[in-house]
């Protein structure tokens, strides 16, 4: 079935007053479940302890719960069929199940979920008629195998100094700034350069949509192709300090439209471009800090007013916001996921990204009971709440559990964070720079 068909099937939000649980299942249609596994091949053909559509709850629930064994996970959250050589399956068994499974069903349903969810969360929080999307890169290490390492490679590879402690994953993500959902996701090895994975994000971007994006990914080339794959999209970058460009037009005060000529290299590898490629540059200067420039597509300074641009940039802060969400209080800082091959890393990543998409909709849909926006909402009590409901829902007996899900929801202020203040300033920097220890590197066979 073809994925725009499919993700039209995407089921409303269910009242407010049911479990964030009820609703995390409930989000996610069986339907969906049984098609991602039929569109790649991998559905359960015999009776199994643990099928795959119950495999991909085990995915989900080892991003939710990162202290526990995976086997402990298929008993605790009651995963497996009952069988004659015991209540759970033999740990074998399990990392055979998550072999069968492998990486593509998982991909299929974040792509399905994350596009219906991601893309309604920003139209509703729309700036100017535009939905508001950030694209920026991170890296997570993975556990240090061989075959992991030949894959993904790692960050001094090829150096003098030799590899890095663990091997890395280059991930880059297109998310929905205002709702912090991910609405599409490339990761690879390290090697690859972060535009090079952006650029099987574009195609992902709706029409009227501004995509703010780091200044890492200044090309004239990628950004003439987030425009060209739709209607109305839009970009919004800071200046390097080394460009240059010609004066047009001055539109106010530090306001202009300009012209930048690109390098011969450049057209070269883009010969639909031409010679100059016109912009608006909007110069602003934020006490204590030094002057700075924009460049955008937004080219009307009416319709678009240079001060509200200068504002607007500052949300994409929310995608580092984003990562930390996933890294610190999802993952708990561990050095590495859990997979030690290159199959089950993508498997694990996609599973992540999709039960963090899941209390992000938990957190809209509280937010929208608060009558705040979801940047209100705290990440942590909302973890908190799906992984606690979870648990109940598999060793509490079923009349205590609406009571348990009451007095959870009964204060939703609990949820609320205060407004944010936009004054403070926190430069990047780290209480402890360095280990006193060598650092420990693969030994060169």
């Amino acid at each position: 079935m073809p994925r725009r068909k499919l993700s039209s099937r995407v089921v409303s939000a269910p009242p407010v007053d049911e479990g964030a649980f009820d609703r995390l299942q409930a989000s996610i249609d069986p339907a969906w479940i049984e098609e991602a596994l039929d569109a790649t091949g991998t559905a359960t053909l015999r009776k199994r302890r643990l099928p795959a559509e119950q495999v991909i709850w085990l995915v989900l629930g080892m991003a939710l719960y990162r202290n526990r064994r995976i086997d402990e996970l298929v008993a605790s959250l009651d995963l497996a069929l009952p069988g004659r050589r015991g209540p759970t399956p033999a740990p074998s068994a399990v990392v055979q199940a998550r072999d069968r499974l492998g990486d593509e069903p998982m991909r299929w349903l974040f792509d399905v979920c994350s596009e219906k969810w991601a893309h309604e969360g920003a139209r509703k929080l729309e700036w100017r008629g535009l939905a508001v999307y950030g694209v920026d890169g991170t890296t997570t290490r993975v556990p240090d195998s061989p075959e992991n390492r030949l894959h993904f490679g790692s960050q001094d590879a090829g150096s003098n100094r030799g590899d890095s402690g663990y091997p890395l994953v280059r991930i880059v993500t297109l998310m929905a700034l205002r709702t912090h959902q991910l609405a599409a996701m490339r990761f690879g090895p390290y090697a690859v350069g972060e535009t090079t994975y952006a650029k099987g994000l574009w195609a992902q971007v709706p029409d009227n949509a501004l995509v703010i994006v780091d200044r890492a990914f200044f090309d004239y080339g990628v950004l003439s192709a987030l425009e060209g794959h739709g209607a109305n999209r839009h970009w919004l970058i800071r200046a390097k300090s080394t460009q240059k460009w010609r004066s047009l037009k001055k539109l106010g005060e530090g306001d202009e439209l300009v012209a930048m000529t690109p390098a011969y290299n450049t057209l070269r590898a883009h010969p639909d471009l031409p010679a100059e490629v016109g912009m608006r540059a909007i110069r602003y200067e934020r006490p204590g800090f030094r002057p700075q420039t924009l460049l955008t597509s937004l080219l009307d300074p009416m319709q678009y007013p240079a001060r509200e641009i200068v504002a607007l940039y500052h949300e994409r802060w929310e995608l580092e916001l984003g990562y930390d969400e996933v890294k610190t209080d999802m993952l708990e800082r561990q050095e590495a996921i859990r997979s030690r091959k290159p199959r089950g890393v993508a498997q694990e990543l996609w599973g992540v990204a999709l039960a963090y998409n899941l209390v992000r909709l938990e957190m809209i849909r509280i937010a929208a009971e608060a009558g705040v926006p979801p940047n209100r909402i705290s990440f942590v009590m909302a973890l908190r709440l799906i992984r606690d409901e979870w648990a109940w829902a598999t060793v509490t007996s079923p009349g205590a559990i609406p009571r348990h899900l009451r007095e959870l929801r009964a204060e939703v202020a609990r949820f609320v964070l205060p407004p944010r203040r936009t004054e403070r300033n926190y430069p990047r920097a780290v209480k402890i720079k360095m280990s006193n220890y060598a650092r420990k590197r693969p030994v060169a066979k």
